[in-house]
């Protein structure tokens, strides 16, 4: 992929990680919308639209940025707005809703990868094509794995959340207004990557052996 500009690496690039983005939220609201919540309907924002979800710094100036200087890649949309007290259970639909992003995350990282055989059985795994594929492949596995970790607000503390007594919920859920920070903290200290790696390095590595990639 070294004979790709830097301009063609941002623009194939762009197309997988806006739709990964734009999916994981849209799964949000769609499950929501299916256990009672209709809000995010009612917002506009169950549709594949990507300006109802793009954030400017998580979905376009960020990954870019990762994008052209390595290949960690990962981003954020404008969330999907969910209403717990229209849910019919809320404690566990929260958890249902959490884990549709992750969910979504998977089927389209096994679309991608069913994508990138079927444009390497053509024999064009160097061109901008096959890079789009990877991509694909590589930024929903990253999602995937990062939206799982029990941080707030992050989707696996939603489900972590939902296992926990209320009296432990509560003071973990007010994590919450810390969250980004570290998670910033974590990305720029590199403990990020060292704790995503592992998982992302298996769920890549086992859609290539799936998929016979190259």
């Amino acid at each position: 992929m070294n004979e790709l500009t830097l301009f063609e690496k941002i623009l194939f690039g762009a197309v997988p990680v806006v739709f990964a983005i734009t999916v994981h939220e849209v799964a949000h609201g769609w499950v929501a919308n299916r256990l009672g919540d209709p809000t995010a309907r009612l917002r506009g924002r169950l549709t594949l639209n990507p300006l109802k979800h793009i954030d400017p710094v998580g979905t376009v100036i960020l990954p870019a940025i990762l994008l052209s200087f390595s290949s960690f890649v990962f981003g954020w949309a404008k969330p999907v707005p969910v209403d717990w007290r229209n849910l019919r259970r809320p404690k566990r639909d929260m958890a249902l809703v959490a884990a549709a992003g992750p969910a979504a995350n998977l089927v389209m990282l096994l679309g991608w990868g069913l994508f990138a055989a079927l444009v390497a059985h053509k024999g064009t795994v160097e061109g901008p094509v096959y890079f789009m594929a990877v991509i694909g492949i590589l930024i929903n596995a990253v999602l995937m794995v990062l939206n799982l970790l029990p941080l707030p607000p992050l989707d696996g503390s939603r489900v972590v959340a939902a296992l926990l007594p209320a009296s432990l919920a509560l003071p973990y859920s007010r994590l919450e207004r810390f969250g980004l920070l570290i998670l910033l903290l974590l990305m720029f200290s590199g403990a990020l990557t060292w704790l995503l790696d592992p998982a992302v390095r298996v769920l890549v590595n086992a859609i290539g052996v799936m998929f016979n990639l190259p």
